[in-house]
């Protein structure tokens, strides 16, 4: 969908982000049964005029950054922007790290644009593969650096390039973005090496970071990661039918290269290998919650894409799609997009162990909560990246791939109960990815796939008393 970012982001910025889309909504045509709230929310959602993203009174977006525009270092923001990080970067501004989830069957959609006409410009020594085609692979991140006073965008550049299906990741508490591939793509299959890892990338530089995988922290179809600040654990989450999910033990807390140990989690009351999903029957029941071990992976680089199944075996739990992840006040949350009775999402909650990773851990341990469970695809479908917001809501987006729903922007309250903040109105890969909060709490950045644009959008954030 061909959109000059110019013009719409003035006219965006000046007739509906800053004067009011909920006066001057007219019915544009949009199903109001779309979504069903469990809590009345920030009220009922106003079809947005210019047929991009409906939000409720009081809010306003605006594009920010839109696949195809030139960069500041003169090559392409890149085609299906996914998860992203944001980070303070002083004096009102701050810094976006956006991955994209390009496969090696989309190298036009990537930095170099059509047929890589500006692949030249690269240094290729820091793209982590190279296509056989002699490409860079298109996969990797942007880095954004976007005025919250102003509204401008100041500068965008390409800092990871050589992956491949970046999809989710997570932020460290020193400043970097976890860059996830979601792709097990095994080296000679026309690329000269084996993918499925994690990368690290600087929030403030302004240059590529060096394609390093971090390699100890396994080799599957990662999909998000997060780090607890205080015990320094990462955990991560697989994006696959029957996966894992996973801890990372680091020997060095602030230097994940320097290896660590492996894990997946299992539940104590089920040492033989429990499953989460619910698809057969009730095995975990909403609301309730579940003590666990953390089982020891080897092998972790896994040449046969089988660590899930060889960490089943030894008593890991299941679950459906492991998506969004995010670290909150002392407890994390991920997504399972596919999880439940209905296939349509859930959302568990983990506390650590006061001795997460420690000795005396078997005697303390973590708990895990079924914390919502879709029972209805209008109250919640197929949930993907997530983020706590400042005040303890979860927001998250949905990634339903259809041409007949939408995908909703969901919030849920510290209760458990769901409530509906936006609907863009694209079918097909039109899911919502990489909502996250700026530190002020006062802008929610999220990205739109298809037509592949990335918004800021403002409101009373933080004003529920749910």
């Amino acid at each position: 969908m061909p959109i000059s970012r110019r013009g719409f982001v003035a006219s965006v910025a000046t007739s509906i982000a800053f004067s009011g889309l909920a006066a001057r909504a007219q019915d544009a045509g949009q199903d109001p049964e779309t979504y069903r709230n469990e809590v009345e929310g920030y009220g009922p959602l106003i079809p947005d005029p210019r047929r991009m993203l409906d939000l409720p009174a009081g809010f306003s977006y605006q594009i920010i950054s839109q696949a195809g525009e030139t960069m500041t270092d003169g090559f392409l923001v890149p085609y299906k922007a996914d998860g992203m990080g944001c980070f303070e970067a002083g004096d009102g501004k701050v810094l976006l790290v956006r991955n994209h989830e390009l496969s090696v069957t989309e190298m036009d959609y990537g930095p170099f644009g059509l047929g890589g006409r500006l692949a030249s410009r690269l240094d290729r020594s820091l793209a982590y593969d190279i296509h056989e085609s002699g490409m860079p692979l298109p996969g990797g991140t942007t880095t954004i650096l976007y005025d919250l006073k102003s509204g401008q965008t100041l500068r965008q550049h390409l800092s990871l390039v050589g992956t491949t299906v970046n999809c989710a990741g997570g932020t460290t508490p020193w400043g970097s973005w976890l860059s996830c591939e979601e792709s097990t793509l095994t080296s000679g299959l026309e690329v000269g090496k084996d993918h499925g890892y994690v990368f690290e990338v600087p929030s403030a530089s302004t240059t590529l970071a060096p394609g390093l995988p971090l390699k100890a922290m396994g080799r599957f179809k990662h999909e998000a990661a997060c780090i607890d600040p205080r015990s320094g654990v990462v955990y991560m989450t697989e994006d696959v039918a029957d996966g894992l999910f996973y801890r990372f033990l680091p020997n060095d807390r602030r230097n994940l290269a320097a290896g660590g140990r492996l894990q997946a989690l299992g539940l104590v009351d089920a040492p033989e290998g429990g499953d989460t999903r619910n698809f057969e029957e009730l095995s975990f029941a909403p609301r309730s919650w579940k003590s666990v071990r953390w089982i020891d992976l080897d092998g972790v680089d896994n040449p046969n894409d089988d660590i899930r199944r060889r960490g089943h075996e030894r008593g890991a739990a299941l679950f459906s799609r492991g998506e969004g992840l995010y670290f909150g006040k002392g407890e994390l949350y991920f997504a399972c997009t596919a999880g439940g009775a209905i296939a349509a999402g859930q959302i568990f909650r983990y506390v650590p162990s006061p001795v997460e990773g420690q000795a005396g851990e078997r005697d303390q341990p973590g708990r895990l909560q079924l914390f919502v469970e879709s029972a209805d695809t209008q109250v919640l479908d197929y949930a993907d990246n997530l983020v706590v917001a400042p005040w303890g809501h979860i927001i998250l987006c949905e990634d339903r791939y259809s041409d007949v729903d939408r995908n909703h922007l969901r919030g849920v309250s510290p209760d458990g109960k769901v409530y509906t903040v936006g609907r863009n109105v694209f079918t097909g890969n039109s899911e919502f990815a990489g909502a996250c909060f700026s530190p002020d709490g006062s802008t929610l950045f999220v990205n739109i796939q298809n037509p592949g644009i990335t918004l800021a959008v403002k409101g009373p954030w933080g004003s529920l008393k749910l």
